[in-house]
């Protein structure tokens, strides 16, 4: 994992350091962007956010990853995050083979069914890179902030540390709610969509 670049950076949300590598397979570069309070001795507050093209930039509803991106970098701004930007887009299987899963979605098929008929696993992603660059910038314990399961089992064995998990719940809207029950009804992702779905009802 090579560190390419890193320049001050004042956003929306507060100041960072943003700082690019690239992996052995020269892909597009992975961005950390770094608040400015960041110190590497405590326990660090980390979103590691894949890269979602159609949320992330252009404010797609079909899922929350847009809003959870903003929501990260509002939250590690605040207390001396970090955010750790992926190019993993589609859970791994690239922006043209999510517009096809979008597709298939359209006809009827949940966001698994659809990765799985296009010939890919439900989730593609690896986080071996994350923990590359967490141990570039020298951090040791994290609290992770993810509903992902897989996330947290990523460091089972690794050279960094979970101290702990921290939820990152956005409200559902009409056009995201049934991708998100699939994500935690199929993919065991940490979301509480009865609840909300029985507040829904209660109005």
């Amino acid at each position: 994992m090579n560190r390419l670049a890193e320049t001050h950076l004042p956003t929306k949300w507060g100041i960072f350091n943003m700082v690019a590598y690239q992996g052995p397979a020269n892909d597009m570069p992975h961005l950390a962007m770094v608040s400015q309070d960041f110190d590497a001795a405590k326990a660090v507050v980390v979103r590691i956010h894949s890269e979602c093209l159609t949320g992330d930039l252009f404010g797609s509803v079909r899922c929350d990853c847009g809003e959870q991106l903003d929501k990260a970098l509002e939250v590690t701004s605040k207390c001396g995050g970090v955010v750790l930007y992926l190019r993993q887009e589609g859970r791994g299987i690239g922006l043209i083979n999510k517009m096809k899963a979008y597709n298939l979605q359209d006809t009827g098929l949940n966001t698994v069914d659809a990765n799985t008929h296009l010939g890919f696993e439900p989730d593609e992603r690896s986080y071996e890179i994350a923990i590359k660059i967490l141990q570039d910038l020298g951090i040791k314990n994290i609290h992770l902030l993810t509903n992902n399961p897989e996330k947290l089992h990523a460091f089972d064995n690794a050279a960094v540390t979970v101290k702990s998990r921290m939820p990152i719940i956005i409200q559902p809207k009409e056009e995201n709610e049934n991708y998100l029950q699939v994500k935690q009804e199929q993919m065991g992702h940490l979301l509480d969509m009865k609840i909300v779905t029985e507040k829904k009802a209660e109005k």
